[in-house]
């Protein structure tokens, strides 16, 4: 093991004894060690789930046991593991409303999907826990209450590594890939450095190797995969500043109100305009429209670009699709709205901003939640003010 536990500028984390080189073992963790589906059934639990019908998912009966592990306290088994698990988590399905709020719309809206889905989850597991009453001497609806079952969703959504287990019949046929592994999940991520980690069938053992250099001492860290900041804040509660993966998503919910907030931009005797529309349906253009740290996708130019075909023009939209100049002044007016929408979305953010400010001022007990979302808010700021630069040069370009 070549890992200890440290104390660096991200707070909790591990720190390397020696330096390591790309492809060396950065941890390994025995399968006995690991939290998976086969522990909870080998715990007292373990009939109460198998004759339940219809059966359990593999996530609940992690949460469960979850759940019962921390009531029992001293007693548990995992008692050091648990010490070291957040009291608290910063997911959104966490997060006040008024905070809610604040997230950019795309984000908002898989933010409440996910809190429905929690408490949906909750709901339909509710005469379970009932069936599990003659394990525990207090009421479980005080044991097994809402709140004890977000934060071991939260525990198991942000914790746990891909282990892929074989389907058993006590459980739903939802996928069995969890394993919550304890100290290795100390680890932190960093958009900027790449690992390879997959569970050893040889030696059963889940194992982490670096494809990056690490000098002595310094924090050891592995990526989750090459995400965006919205999808780090939804899944595991953090954003990563100057992450080079985030991109400021102008959202699908944009095309319901171009007419208030970009057709503006557009002529307003374009005749063509739903069939416009419907093409970039037809050719899912519709979706995943972005500005990044290099400025506007191709695939919001190219969407842009085909809105913005004049009357005699519009029978070159396959052309458009494909990215192809049509006109001059085709590509002057599609760089005049993507600059305006760019300036619009900057008005936005500054604006979500400044609530911010105002929020943490007049509300301390959101203080943590809404320095998180202004995080969040200020790498799209930083997004956004790039793009509008190279948009500004490519029109001086162009001209």
């Amino acid at each position: 093991m070549s890992c200890v536990s440290g104390t660096i500028h991200t707070g909790r984390g591990l720190m390397t004894t020696k330096a390591l080189q790309a492809g060396e073992l950065v941890i390994s963790l025995p399968e006995k060690c690991l939290l998976t589906t086969g522990t909870v059934l080998s715990s007292c639990l373990g009939e109460y789930i198998t004759k339940w019908k219809p059966p359990v998912s593999p996530l609940i009966a992690l949460c469960t046991f979850l759940i019962a592990e921390k009531h029992a306290g001293e007693q548990s088994l995992w008692k050091p593991y648990l010490d070291v698990l957040p009291k608290t988590y910063t997911c959104p399905v966490c997060l006040e409303e008024d905070v809610v709020s604040l997230l950019p719309e795309p984000l908002r809206k898989k933010a409440q999907e996910q809190r429905t889905m929690v408490h949906e989850l909750y709901v339909s597991s509710k005469a379970f826990f009932s069936s599990l009453q003659p394990l525990f001497a207090e009421n479980t609806e005080t044991i097994f209450n809402y709140s004890a079952l977000e934060w071991a969703w939260c525990t198991v959504n942000t914790r746990t590594v891909y282990m892929k287990h074989s389907q058993r019949e006590c459980f739903s046929l939802e996928p069995d890939v969890y394993a919550l592994a304890p100290y290795l999940d100390l680890l932190n991520h960093s958009p900027n450095v790449q690992v390879k980690a997959a569970f050893n069938e040889q030696i059963r053992s889940y194992e982490i190797r670096t494809d990056s250099q690490c000098k002595k001492y310094e924090e050891v860290f592995i990526c989750y995969g090459p995400h965006d900041n919205q999808r780090l804040l939804l899944e595991y509660g953090f954003v990563a500043v100057d992450n080079p993966h985030s991109s400021v998503y102008v959202s699908s919910g944009w095309i319901c109100r171009l007419k208030d907030t970009l057709l503006r931009y557009f002529s307003p005797l374009d005749n063509q305009k739903n069939a416009k529309l419907s093409i970039l349906k037809n050719h899912d253009f519709l979706e995943n429209l972005t500005f990044g740290w290099d400025g506007p996708s191709w695939r919001l130019l190219t969407a842009l670009k085909l809105l913005n075909l004049g009357e005699d023009e519009f029978n070159c939209w396959k052309r458009a699709l494909l990215g192809d100049v049509i006109s001059a002044t085709n590509e002057e007016q599609t760089l005049n709205v993507t600059e305006k929408i760019c300036l619009f979305l900057i008005e936005e953010t500054q604006h979500v901003l400044l609530q911010i400010y105002r929020l943490k001022r007049d509300k301390e007990n959101l203080k943590n939640h809404l320095t998180l979302v202004e995080a969040l808010r200020l790498e799209d700021l930083k997004i956004l003010q790039k793009s509008a630069e190279i948009l500004c040069n490519l029109k001086m370009a162009t001209t």
